[in-house]
């Protein structure tokens, strides 16, 4: 089948979200190449489970092909119609496993020698459909938190070096009751611009206690979903003819009920948590990995208002067959080793938060846990500074939120 021939009825198996999004641009999918209109379906098929900053860019870039003209429409899809592609790929079920079709056409387009060709198509698209969406600047200023550190009583190496050229440092910020600060801090954001997803607090360990309005995410409280994920891999990989391919696949696959989530009170949250371990590398085991990778997905997905990462220590590294073995039993911790990661991992939340709209506007603070060693970035800093007096962490956030 070829993207002219789809009909209403070829999409009943889709959400009720998704399909009713179809159905209202399906004359418009119906004139677009095939070789770029499953990469399109595999978007609007997590459509009902996709944050709201998601939905709309895909509504947006619909709304977008629905006005092109013929010619237009010519002009931004050539490089695509130009791609040949063989009688397999148009024969397989690319409107059920846009996914599969996805993977599968780049090996066909590395054998065939077109991937630069398509590379080059999909890059153009890429260019013009963001000049046309012209993105919004956030609803405030955003706001990222990384807390390392945490079980580290002493540590005499520089922390957060390639994060202090571009803000400044701090070395007698007031620990006492500084955490319950930065919470406060999250909580009042949430209190006053209520977003959906928009404030986000993501433990590396068991979560403190906190108000309403903000979006949790734990290592801890997510263990029955990673025991039980660990399970099904290590008995996948124990079958003959599995490979990296055939695992991953499986993967993708699974949905939260296959890990007993079938009656979460929040299928797109839940679809979230699942695939920061399917989608991951390392996530079901390290809890810092778990933590980093979260909150890149966190910024890139959901565009998130206020991200406080709070990382805790991980455990020591192990046999690969023992750590997916999924067996409980108190692992030995390694809270220096996870500092380290941490202090990787805050400079990376940096990187991902500039890279969303308003990143000239927006705030970032770094803080050792428990010490005095803290980064604050914003418009108001002064990059590449330091400063030696003393600072409460209330008066820290205010001057980066200037």
């Amino acid at each position: 089948m070829l993207p002219h021939d789809l009909k209403a009825e070829s999409f009943t198996a889709y959400p009720p979200d998704a399909k009713a999004l179809i159905l209202s641009h399906l004359d418009v999918i119906r004139q677009l190449p095939l070789a770029f209109v499953p990469s399109l379906l595999r978007q609007i098929m997590e459509y009902d489970y996709s944050f709201p900053i998601e939905r709309s860019a895909v509504e947006r870039e619909l709304k977008i092909l629905g006005s092109l003209s013929a010619a237009q429409r010519l002009d931004w899809f050539g490089g695509f119609t130009a791609i040949s592609l063989s009688s397999d790929l148009e024969n397989s079920d690319w409107i059920h496993s846009p996914a599969q079709f996805v993977e599968q056409e780049s090996a066909y387009l590395w054998s065939t020698h077109q991937l630069d060709a398509f590379r080059k198509a999909a890059t153009e698209y890429g260019h013009r459909l963001e000049k046309e969406a012209q993105p919004q600047p956030p609803a405030m200023q955003r706001l990222g938190i990384a807390i390392v550190g945490q079980g580290v009583a002493d540590y005499h190496d520089p922390l957060f070096r390639n994060l202090r050229k571009h803000g400044t440092w701090f070395s007698q910020v007031n620990s006492n009751g500084a955490l319950q600060t930065i919470l406060s801090e999250v909580e009042e954001r949430a209190r006053t611009r209520p977003t959906a997803y928009g404030h986000w607090y993501v433990d590396g360990s068991a979560p403190m206690a906190y108000a309403s309005g903000i979006t949790c995410v734990s290592y801890e409280r997510l263990g029955g979903m990673r025991t039980s994920l660990l399970k099904r891999m290590q008995a996948a990989i124990a079958r003959p003819g599995m490979g990296p391919e055939e695992l991953r696949t499986l993967l993708a696959r699974m949905t939260p009920a296959d890990l007993g989530m079938e009656n979460a009170s929040d299928p797109v949250l839940s679809r979230f948590q699942l695939k920061l371990f399917t989608e991951g590398s390392g996530t079901q085991i390290y809890s810092t990995i778990f933590a980093q990778w979260t909150a890149r997905e966190v910024l890139r997905r959901a565009q998130a208002l206020t991200l406080l990462v709070r990382y805790a220590p991980r455990q020591r590294q192990r046999a690969m067959n023992e750590l997916l073995s999924g067996k409980r039993g108190e692992p030995e911790l390694d809270p220096t080793g996870s500092l380290v990661d941490a202090d990787m991992g805050a400079y990376y939340q940096w990187i991902d938060q500039q890279r969303l709209p308003g990143a000239e506007q927006s705030a970032f603070i770094a803080w050792f846990e428990g010490h005095g060693d803290a980064v604050a970035i914003g418009p108001s800093m002064p990059r590449g500074t330091e400063s030696h007096s003393p600072i409460e962490m209330r008066e820290l956030i205010s001057l980066v939120s200037t």
